[in-house]
């Protein structure tokens, strides 16, 4: 580690702590040459997660295009405000925790449809009939009768 004044490497570390539930180190250093202390961070750096669109292209993972896509999904739906960045927290987690670099959009969309479901059933319906693009009306009372099966209210309403 360089000395922010002088530039020389040659400093010695006076003090660490952990940070952010161990995620992060911050260090208090001393320059051997001119005395300056300095404090510096230390992360784990996430490997790179690559999502495989349905077309090919590589994408690099973007949690906030997530957050977005569920924020839309819980528009003006009883749940807290919180809900998309927590969903999209354990999405990314889980995609991680695969161990894989690379992931399917379909994973990423089914991960997103999971967690919509368990939230909010309008909120996933939402966004399922845009991610799964409902061919007619039948489809989209198909996928609304499963939300009632599952309720176990039996089916829709005549």
């Amino acid at each position: 580690m360089r000395c922010p004044q002088c530039g020389e490497r040659d400093t010695r570390v006076v003090d660490s702590r952990d940070l952010d539930d161990s995620a992060t180190i911050r260090r208090r250093r001393e320059c051997m040459t001119c005395t300056t202390r300095f404090t510096t961070y230390e992360r784990i750096e996430a490997a790179r997660l690559v999502v495989v669109k349905r077309d090919g292209t590589r994408q690099e993972f973007d949690r906030e295009r997530l957050v977005t896509g569920l924020r839309k999904a819980l528009t003006r739906r009883p749940v807290a405000d919180d809900a998309a960045e927590q969903a999209a927290d354990r999405i990314e987690a889980e995609l991680r925790a695969a161990g894989m670099t690379e992931v399917p959009s379909s994973r990423v969309g089914a991960l997103a449809m999971e967690a919509l479901r368990g939230l909010d059933h309008i909120a996933y319906i939402r966004f399922a009939s845009v991610y799964q693009s409902f061919e007619d009306l039948e489809a989209l009372k198909r996928e609304v009768d499963s939300l009632y099966a599952e309720r176990g209210s039996g089916s829709l309403v005549k």
